[in-house]
């Protein structure tokens, strides 16, 4: 009998264009992956073509607009072939019911059809093509677009269904009150910059800069002559860009090196698993899951890079006078690296989804905002079976985290000395209690992720459980956040 042929190699099964196959086999990584990085550096370059060439004192809105679309629905199709067909009905159907349905109701019809669609197509990648192994993955385009679409919707019911003494200040803010022509619904939600890989940003920001009104707005927010300017500045983000791309360059070098010496496998070893001791594990867990963090610094940084170098993305001057473009920014990897708490952790962690979740679901529904929150945010991640043991973890982790701060970090504030100490006990404990609550986020599926917490015993489990069952309740002390609002008050008094 004729031995079969080999089956073809998982870097070439993509629904994308097959013309970097070459160099994907070349440098070992999967296609979908070269495509990517392959698209976001061609629009890095046309992203500084796009602000020199086409600046909106040259040219109108309307060929500012055409042009990211183009180029976006090009970079889609070349990364997902025909899959890019669901992410363009998506958005043909959720434009149809901006013009057609009621400003009472627009917000909630889109929000369903969004979300529902996404979740039929996270729930066919996994179920009908086994966990997505045979299929390029196009969900995190439609991810990205979900949360645009669903921005919209609650910012346009709220500029033309809501009274305005109704609304937060940053839902006034951001409030639309005309519903957007077809091209500029096309181009907020295909343009080139942002359609691969993020982030989402608000409709009013993102039409104030393709009219060229974006950093004027952003300076006047800020005051920018109580900041030392005498005349109007005109900050550019070549340096900002630099930087980036600087972080991007180190985090490819991490991925190719860090992350291939220690991939998630490894914590699925009979070394591992069965002979490792406690501690070790431990610790090899937290360098696993540090490998696994740059091809998202990566990605995020690369993408924000791609929109600064559009003159996309400023945020104002910061403390020090300096020019700020981090409003698109996704992590603060100092931050997040040096985090002392949880919640310090997740707040500079995808930064934009945090506050999309904000903006759609924990600010407006009447009950259980943090249970539906949590909810919300699974669902739009996916129906991985890890996600949910990650977030179920994450739960009982910061409701202990909490009981231990409110109960103890008062001791510890002084002296420094103490203080210092209490920081690098935190710092770590924070560590490596994310890396066990992350776990199941890479590894996916249930029975890798029940073998890693069996060999764990399941420990910051049962930890979090007895402080949350036996350590006193005790209501929060905000003991930075007052004195911020408090000087707040005083400078606005004094100024």
């Amino acid at each position: 009998m004729a031995a079969e042929p080999p089956p073809p190699s998982l870097s070439y099964r993509t629904t994308g264009s097959t013309c970097l196959h070459p160099l994907s086999e070349l440098l070992g990584i999967p296609l979908d992956q070269v495509n990517f990085v392959a698209c976001q550096l061609f629009a890095l370059f046309a992203a500084f073509w796009f602000r020199i060439y086409l600046s909106p004192s040259k040219t109108s809105s309307d060929v500012r607009h055409a042009f990211a679309t183009i180029f976006g629905i090009y970079f889609v199709i070349f990364c997902f072939g025909w899959y890019s067909v669901h992410l363009f009905v998506l958005v043909l159907v959720c434009y149809a019911i901006m013009v057609t349905a009621s400003v009472s109701n627009i917000h909630r019809y889109s929000f369903f059809v969004a979300m529902g669609y996404l979740t039929i197509c996270h729930i066919s990648r996994i179920y009908i093509f086994h966990y997505g192994i045979l299929t390029t993955d196009f969900s995190g385009p439609l991810m990205i677009v979900t949360q645009k679409i669903t921005t919209l919707a609650f910012q346009v019911h709220d500029g033309l269904g809501r009274r305005a003494e109704d609304l937060s200040t940053e839902q006034h803010r951001l409030a639309v009150k005309v519903k957007p022509s077809f091209l500029e619904y096309l181009s907020y939600l295909l343009n080139f910059m942002s359609v691969i890989a993020g982030p989402c940003n608000n409709f009013k920001d993102y039409v104030a800069f393709i009219e060229g009104r974006h950093i004027h707005m952003k300076l006047l927010e800020v005051n920018w002559k109580q900041k030392g300017f005498h005349s109007f500045p005109e900050p550019s983000p070549t340096g900002a860009v630099i930087q980036k791309l600087c972080i991007t360059l180190v985090s490819l070098l991490l991925f190719l090196t860090l992350t291939k010496a220690f991939p998630v496998t490894c914590l699925l070893s009979d070394w591992f698993v069965y002979k490792a001791n406690f501690l070790t594990r431990l610790c090899y867990l937290y360098v696993v899951m540090q490998a696994s963090k740059p091809k998202y610094y990566f990605a995020w940084t690369l993408a924000d890079a791609v929109n600064n170098a559009a003159g996309f993305g400023f945020s104002g001057v910061d403390k020090n006078g300096n020019f700020s473009w981090d409003l698109l920014s996704n992590l603060n990897i100092w931050k997040i690296e040096t985090a002392t708490s949880f919640k310090m952790y997740l707040e500079n962690w995808n930064i934009q989804t945090a506050t999309w979740l904000k903006c759609v679901c924990y600010e407006r529904v009447p009950w259980y905002p943090t249970v539906l929150t949590f909810i919300l945010s699974a669902l739009w991640h996916g129906v991985y079976p890890g996600y949910y043991f990650t977030f179920l973890t994450g739960t009982l982790v910061t409701l202990a985290a909490r009981a231990v701060r409110n109960n103890y970090r008062h001791y510890f504030l002084s002296p420094k000395a103490v203080k210092v100490a209490y920081d690098v006990v935190t710092w770590a404990v924070t560590q490596l209690a994310v890396s066990y609550t992350v776990a199941p986020f890479v590894m996916l599926a249930v029975e890798p992720t029940i073998s890693l917490y069996k060999s764990m015993y399941f420990y910051l489990h049962i930890v979090s459980l007895l402080i949350i069952l036996f350590l006193p309740i005790k209501p929060q002390v905000h003991t930075q956040r007052q004195p911020q609002t408090l000087n707040s008050v005083n400078k606005k008094k004094a100024e």
